[in-house]
């Protein structure tokens, strides 16, 4: 399986770009600073550099020839502006969704984030207010496509805790519990072997079930 990671220099994106070398895939990550190269190669990937916020669909899809996958795990990250958490979570979202449909590229995992259904909480800021935002509209957007086979997934508050490989995952609300990026990784790699999930939103958060029994369970 070739899988191309958006976002690639990201904390979930290396983990998961270490487990599916590891497993033998071929995997591409696509990063804004190419001083990120050796750390994303370090991992077994190859790099595409490339800034979202900047790019054509066309640019990137030339990325994506021959992909099996996409997986947008990028961010705007600490620190950004509201105006960032919309031109990154959101609109670099859609321009892979573009470049996938160029490149003849169906399977899409969208890592979002869990609690976008609420209206954020405007004493958390306008920062926070815009992220919450920015991904509620990216999975709006691509579930609105029906070129695409969709799988979004929202973990909880995330830790850098060393995996466990027990998780909850569900099709419905969960207890909002932290999650390990690890964990979250793993379940990723997982949902990549197990297409029949596209067109579900998966809440994810840290639990008790072995996560290949875990992806099994919500698979149609």
């Amino acid at each position: 399986m070739r899988t191309v990671i958006a976002g690639g220099h990201g904390k979930i994106a290396l983990r998961l770009a270490t487990l599916l070398a590891n497993r033998g895939d071929e995997v591409v990550g696509v990063v804004r600073n190419p001083e990120h190269r050796a750390d994303v190669e370090a991992t077994g990937a190859s790099v595409a550099v490339l800034d979202l916020e900047q790019a054509s669909s066309t640019e990137l899809a030339a990325h994506l020839e021959g992909a099996d996958a996409v997986v947008f795990a990028a961010g705007a990250g600490p620190g950004s502006t509201a105006e960032r958490k919309d031109t990154v979570d959101r609109a670099a979202a859609e321009l892979l969704a573009d470049a996938a449909k160029e490149a003849g590229v169906r399977r899409y995992l969208l890592v979002s984030s869990t609690g976008v259904d609420q209206e954020p909480d405007p004493d958390r800021g306008e920062v926070w207010v815009a992220y919450v935002r920015a991904k509620k509209a990216a999975e709006d957007a691509l579930r609105d496509r029906s070129d695409l086979d969709l799988t979004v997934v929202r973990p909880g508050p995330l830790t850098d805790d060393p995996g466990v490989g027990r998780v909850r995952l569900s099709a419905g609300p969960l207890e909002r519990t932290p999650i390990a990026r690890d964990d979250t990784a793993a379940v990723l790699a997982a949902l990549l072997e197990a297409p029949d999930t596209a067109g579900l939103t998966l809440e994810l958060m840290g639990g008790d079930d072995d996560i290949l029994e875990a992806v099994a369970a919500v698979r149609p």
